[in-house]
Parts: C-alpha cells; structure tokens; sequence
C-alpha cells in the first residue's frame, strides 16, 4: 500500500471549477445585495459563524423558503439547548422538493439486486405516486403529528412514503429491515406510530431473507397501529393477507387524480425522528424539525456537495441511516438521486463502480471502509469503467486515511473532488465537509460548513488550534435536534450534548483544527487511547495497521488497569485466512511505533475471526472495552442494531478466560 504523508496536496481546482461552482454564485450573490466584499471560502465561513442570524436571514432569502407566514425573528436567543429557528414561519419540507420541478426530468434512479434494471422515474411520476399515497395516508386518519414508520430498504417506493408523510406535517421514521426485530420494536414501540409501511423481506449478497415472520411479531408490539402499507419486495402479495388491517401498495397509489396538497407546520415542529445506533441499550429518538433539515439541507447540498440540476447525486446507505435522509435532501437542489438497494461487494466490490458507469454518476457517497477495502484488494476503477461523469467522491462514517485520498487519485480520476466528511445522526447532516473551490489535502476535511461553528476545545474548554481536542459546537445550529421523543424534560438530550461544557454543544469526536482551515477527525473522544498521558485516536492506530496487506481489519482499546496504567489489546482480522506470526505481529507493532508513538504500542496483539459492528458499518470499540471490563453484552450492546452479534461472544470468553481487571 502506498503510503503519503498528512497533509499532501493532491487535488485543486480549475478556474472553470471555481466559476460554475454554486458557492461561487452565492459569494457574488452576498456582494451584490448584502454590501460584502467576500471572494473566498475562508472568510465567508468566517462571517457566517461570527453574524449566525444574518448568515441564516440570507440563506432564507437565497434559497426564497416558502412560508405561508412570516417569521418573526431568526433566532430566539443564543441559548443552547433551547434556542428556536424563525419562530412564526410555516413551511412544508414536501412542497420545496416540488417546487419548480421539471416534470419530464429523471428524479430518481433506482435498482437493487432484486430489481437488477435500473429505472428511472421521472419529476412527474414521483409527484403524481406521492399524491396518491397522500391521499391513501388521510383515508387512514393521518393527520399532523401523526407517526408513520417505515421497515423499508432503500428503493423507490422509500421516497414517495417519506414525501407523503411530510406533505401531512406527520412525522417519518425508518428501519431497514436488515435490523433485527427486537431492535425495530425498540425503535418504533417509542413513538407509537398510526401507520407502518413495510415490505416482505430483501436480498442482499445474493440470498434472500424472508421478513414476514418478523413483521408479524413487530405489529403486534405496535398497540397504537391501525393500518400497514404492504410492498410485495421478496415475493408476491398473497403472503400479505396474513397481516392485520393491511393494504397493498399498488392499491395505495392508485392514480386519483387529486394533486398534493401541503400542510404547512412551524418551523420548529418535527419532520422526522432518527435513532442513535442503540448500541448501548435502547436508542435514543432524536427528532429533527421541518424547516431546519429544509434549510440546512438546502444550504449543504448546494454549497458543499455542489449538487446542480444536471447532477446525479449517489450514497450507498440504508434508510436506517441518516445519510438516507441526506441522500432524499439531494430532490431539494433538483438534481436526480440514486438509489441502490443490496450489498456493495456483491458479486464483488466492482458493483457500486459499475453502477457509476452506468447511471453517469456525478457524485458519489460511500463509507470509507468500502475505498479502503477497494484500495486492499489493489483494484483499479478507472482501468475497468468509463467515470468520466465523476466529479466528487465523498466519504463518511469514519475518517478516511491519507492513502485512501491517493488511491482515489491513483485508481479512479486524476480530476476529483475528494469530501471526507463528517456530522452524524445527532443533526442529520455534515457539519465538516467538503468545497470544491478549496484544494484536498490527505487525510483531511476540507473546511468547516457554513453557518456552524465548529472548534476543537482542550481540556479546559479553550478553543485551539493545531491540536487535538473534544469537537464542540460554540452556536445554534438549525439542524440540532428540537428534542428527543418522550423526553419531557430534557434530560437526555442534556446529558448526551450538553453535560460536559454548560451551554455549548459537544458532539463526542476528537478533532484537530488546522491552521489552514481544515479538519482532522481522530474518532471518538470516548474510545481514545491514553498511554502515559498522552492521548491518540483509533483512527490513527488503524491507519498504521491498515499498512500491513496482511490484515484485513482492527480494533483496538485501552483497559485502565488499577495501577495507573493500562491494557491495550489490538485485535486483528487476518487477510484471506492467513496465520499471525511473529514476523506480522512485529510488522504491526513497528507501524505503530514510527507512525503513532512507541508509547501506543499495544500490549497484545489477538487475531480474531470477526469484528462487532452495527447495521451502518461502525465499529463497536466502546461496548467491546465494556465488555473487557466485565460488563454484560446484553447491558452494553443491542443485538439487534449489530451486523454480527454473535462476534461478541468471542470478548466475554476473552475476558472471562484472560482478564481479572
């Protein structure tokens, strides 16, 4: 693996880039009519943080947000939490996807490995299959505030559900149905929902699994479910007839004719509700508003992502994940969004390359992991397709190391915009993203976002910069939760953001602050690894070890020992079944040493067969060292949020078997 130094310049962009880039368009926009004098990123972002109330007034006039009533200020106080958004404006999320659409225009792109002929649906149909699951919705009592949930993958009939829910003022909330089925009930159980829609099952990796079982047991837990919107996916429809109070799809969009209608709501009232990843007992309900992911989206999605009319805007994700909802934002700039619904590396990892050439993709959205495994197998993209169409790749989830930066260079396009970026569930956006008017540097985030005031604090709450420090938001950000469901009063949003600085966002990452403006995540702040008082992030340590071609995956945490100091296993997925020699294990052990510091070596290093991870492809390094430390799996982890349960059964024997901490 080639290996590149942090901080290289790889990529800038041409003048004609800069030119038709959208940002471009809003700093001349800014000038002419607001009396600024901005030309580039770094002031711009500056002022947007410095004056957040005018920043955000503009962004409302930009983008000429439709209300049927005028807000009365943009801000209410600088209090957080509790401060609101444009209080007095009444907006629909539904209708700006619909605005000035272009009826004959391809909106979305859709295939999955059970519908392998990709499809294009056009402006008109999706606006006219949306119509008529709304008027389906009111037959069955749907009204605003109303829950509808979703236990859907990510296909076409994903979209119109959330469109018709929204254009209600209901509240959307989705499961993949690749979640197991006490961690659905988990979710939905919370926030009582009217109405599910559901398919029968899915493929993924070529095998099919059959849901109904599933569904069954999940709207029995559901007292407050009065209806279920039934997709014949996997099979045909007459398995359906054994649910209760159910309709079929096709039924449920049946053209009527009847246009769609907007339920206008507060600014500050629910759109949807996500769920944290519920690793560590039930997940929390975090509940996001319609005017701030409207707003927020719009400003991210055309400024950062760069999204354009002509674009085709692709992420590989699940609806269980946020970046589903950011991928649905994508309708809101006009561009056409791709959906693909089955495993990336099915029958191999040439698939999501293959669908680029294909659908002419634009944008790409992967998970670091997925380059980096491309980048292992030594595959080449550009040697195999045409990615001519391929402007930017952006990558998310966890921080994409420098080498994954070149090998996009080296194996997919010379003339690309790479955007590791970074926010999450919690705000349902990126708050560290990309520009592509800025240049690209490995291993870096390219810039923080408008409008969000970002700093990495050290340990006595000081902003710094060149330094690591706890990942802090010091202003209101539209798209902060509005509230978690069913916390009445406040306290368990108080304790996951607000407990550490009074007052202030902290988000739970590590980050460094560069003196150029850029951003380097180090992972979570809560797994990292302090040797002698010096503190590193996970991030870092699996860079090192993703060096060595013989190792296909780590983990590693650090065990506080009585003494004073610690235990810090690194465990190892060996590459194609190989055994851990001595020569391997000293190989690691040197990488950590040069690239990190002799102080972070591990004590041991363990191979293991399989690493715990959640549906979204997230490593599980806090309920492992849980666990390591004696605790119960079940009081750590949710089973049912995991890809792999069974995987942690290997760190309770190793616990019981190894560890007397």
């Amino acid at each position: 693996m080639k290996q590149i130094q942090e901080g290289t310049l790889l990529w800038q962009p041409t003048e004609e880039r800069i030119k038709n880039a959208n940002i471009t368009s809003f700093m001349y926009w800014l000038n002419e009519n607001k009396g600024l004098s901005i030309t580039d990123y770094d002031p711009l972002w500056e002022w947007s943080v410095e004056n957040i109330e005018d920043f955000w007034k503009t962004i409302w006039e930009y983008f000429q947000i439709q209300s049927s009533t005028p807000f009365n200020r943009v801000l209410s106080s600088h209090q957080m939490p509790g401060a609101k958004w444009f209080e007095g404006a009444q907006v629909n999320y539904t209708e700006h996807i619909f605005r000035n659409y272009n009826k004959d225009k391809t909106a979305v792109i859709h295939t999955s490995e059970l519908r392998p002929n990709q499809a294009e649906v056009t402006w008109e149909t999706l606006y006219k299959d949306s119509a008529a699951l709304q008027q389906t919705l009111i037959q069955l009592g749907v009204e605003k505030g109303d829950r509808v949930v979703a236990y859907i993958p990510n296909i076409y009939e994903s979209i119109v559900a959330l469109l018709a829910t929204a254009s209600l003022g209901a509240i959307w909330s989705s499961a993949s149905p690749d979640f197991g089925k006490q961690s659905v009930i988990d979710r939905f159980k919370q926030i009582e929902p009217k109405v599910m829609i559901t398919v029968d099952g899915y493929r993924y990796g070529g095998k099919a699994f059959d849901r109904m079982d599933v569904v069954k047991e999940i709207q029995a837990e559901l007292p407050t479910l009065e209806a279920t919107i039934a997709i014949p996916y996997l099979n045909q429809a007459e398995q359906f007839s054994e649910l209760k109070l159910v309709k079929l799809w096709d039924v449920a969009v049946q053209n009527s004719g009847q246009e769609l209608m907007y339920r206008h709501v507060e600014f500050n009232d629910p759109l949807w509700i996500l769920f944290s990843s519920g690793t560590t007992g039930k997940p929390k309900p975090i509940v996001h508003s319609q005017g701030g992911m409207l707003i927020e989206h719009l400003k991210a999605l055309t400024f950062h992502t760069d999204l354009h009319e002509d674009d085709r805007f692709f992420w590989f994700t699940t609806t269980g994940w946020m970046m589903w909802n950011y991928l649905v934002g994508g309708l809101l700039t006009g561009s056409t969004i791709i959906l693909y619904d089955g495993s990336p590396t099915y029958p191999d990892k040439r698939m999501l390359w293959k669908l680029a050439e294909d659908t002419k993709m634009s944008i790409f959205g992967t998970s670091a992991s997925y380059i980096t495994a491309c980048m292992k197998d030594g595959f080449s993209p550009r040697e195999e397709f045409d990615l001519n169409h391929l402007k930017t790749i952006s990558s998310t989830g966890s921080p994409l190391p420098p080498e994954g930066f070149q090998w996009c260079y080296d194996n997919v396009k010379e003339d690309l915009s790479i955007a590791s970026i970074s926010g999450g569930t919690d705000v349902c956006t990126a708050f560290i993203l990309g520009v592509p008017t800025l240049p690209v540097y490995a291993g870096e985030l390219q810039c923080r976002g408008l409008g969000a005031k970002i700093e990495s604090f050290d340990d006595h709450g000081k902003p710094q910069v060149g330094e690591v420090g706890e990942l802090v938001l010091t202003q209101p950000f539209p798209a902060m939760p509005i509230y978690f469901w069913n916390d009445v009063d406040g306290s368990r949003m108080h304790e996951s953001y607000f407990d550490m600085y009074p007052g202030i966002w902290r988000h739970g990452d590590y980050v460094k602050v560069t003196e150029r403006g850029t951003c380097i995540i180090y992972g979570r702040s809560d797994a990292t690894i302090n040797r002698g008082g010096i503190r590193i992030g996970t991030s870092e340590i699996y860079r090192a070890v993703d060096q060595i071609k013989e190792i296909a995956d780590s983990l590693i945490v650090d065990i506080p020992l009585g003494s004073g100091d610690s235990y810090v296993p690194l465990f190892v997925i060996m590459a194609d079944h190989q055994e851990l020699t001595e020569d391997i294990m000293d190989a690691i052990k040197y990488q950590i040493r040069t690239q990190c510091s002799p102080r972070h070596v591990p004590t041991e290093v363990i191979p293991v067969h399989d690493l715990p991870r959640t549906l979204n492809g997230k490593k599980l390094e806090i309920p492992v060292k849980k666990i390591l430390m004696g605790q119960p799996i079940d009081k750590v982890a949710n089973k049912g949020s995991l890809s792999n349960p069974d995987s942690l059964l290997f760190f309770e024997e190793f616990a019981k078997a190894k560890l007397s901490l």
